[in-house]
């Protein structure tokens, strides 16, 4: 009986795989990214490793969401390719107060916050200091307004 059972669920596993490839086939992302490099070029991993963000190399690249990134180095690249989610801004690397407000937003690859180890990235140093002002109220309400934003401004997963 044991067997029939691991059958039967190996079975629906199987049936259930091309229903869960195509739903996700259908997810929509927003990714802030000119001519499809993201971050204006700076390695993403520098923003969490360095004392600023560093420049990425066209040497060194990886791509995420359809987004391409530079890196200062292999290492860098190896660490994002191996958790991107970790690494890659929040908000498809558009404006989190922005986000808070319910629209995208471009941005200063060097006004940034890094927040519950989360890589923020705002339209600029004085957007930065308004975030900075009540940044756990300004993340919940981004975090909030996310998914409408991705609903209404997403496009599907490349």
């Amino acid at each position: 009986m044991r067997n029939y059972l691991l059958i039967a669920a190996a079975a629906a596993v199987m049936l259930a795989a091309p229903r869960l490839a195509s739903a996700q086939s259908g997810t929509k992302v927003v990714v802030n990214a000119k001519g499809g490099l993201a971050l204006e070029g700076y390695d993403p991993v520098s923003y969490f490793r360095a004392t600023e963000p560093i420049r990425g190399s066209a040497e060194f690249t990886a791509t995420h969401l359809g987004a391409t990134y530079r890196f200062a180095s292999a290492a860098n690249r190896d660490l994002f390719a191996k958790d991107p989610t970790r690494y890659a801004p929040q908000f498809g690397g558009y404006c989190g107060y922005g986000a808070s407000r319910g629209y995208l937003a471009s941005v200063d690859p060097l006004a940034f916050t890094i927040m519950n180890g989360r890589l923020i990235l705002q339209n600029s140093k004085r957007v930065l200091e308004l975030w900075q002002k009540e940044p756990e109220a300004r993340l919940k309400l981004a975090d909030a307004n996310w998914p409408e934003i991705v609903a209404k401004e997403g496009k599907p997963l490349p």
